[in-house]
Order: C-alpha cells, then structure tokens, then sequence
C-alpha cells in the first residue's frame, strides 16, 4: 500500500520546515520506504504499518501543539511492493523520457 500524507500544525506561524523535518525524522527512524516531496510525504508498507507510522507522526506533533489538520490519501494494490519509484517509471516509459524531479 502506498500513503501520501501530509500534517500541518496550526497556530505555529508561516513555517512549519521544525514540524515537518520532525515527522519525516519519525518516518526515516521507520525503515519502511519514503519519498519526501514538497506538499508531503509517501510512505509503502502493509496497512497496520503505514497507519501505525501516520498515528506515531501525529502523536508527536500533538506534543507541542494544540491543532493538526491531516491530509491522507491511500492507493491500497494487492500483492505490489516498490510502487514509490514504479509508478514513476511506468509514466516515464510511456513518456518516453525521464519527468523533471
């Protein structure tokens, strides 16, 4: 399964880069697969796993601030594993070359 997540704190000013670099921390601390990109993070793993990681993530931030909003979108595909760099690949081959990263 793969999970895209994102968690933003509120009530904690314009940036939130402390917020974030702690979650992927947490994520990287993980050992489960992970691509971090502007507007959040995918993680790969078994459903228990992936949403063990999310709750972990979001029990941290509750520590130090009174408010998360949470943005979770899960692409659940029996028996695939390494669809982080897959799924890329399968639109480059169709492309025809590489998409910018």
């Amino acid at each position: 399964m793969l999970a895209q997540f994102s968690m933003v704190p509120l009530g904690v000013g314009v940036s939130v880069s402390k917020y974030v670099a702690k979650i992927v921390k947490i994520v990287d601390d993980s050992g489960l697969p992970y691509k971090l990109h502007a507007m959040g993070t995918i993680i790969e793993g078994e459903w228990d796993e992936v949403m063990n990681l999310i709750k972990k993530c979001r029990d941290a931030l509750m520590e130090e601030v009174e408010r998360v909003v949470i943005d979770i979108k899960i692409d659940d595909r029996k028996g695939a594993k390494g669809r982080i760099e897959a799924k890329v690949r399968s639109v480059e081959e169709k492309l025809g070359k590489p998409v910018k990263k």
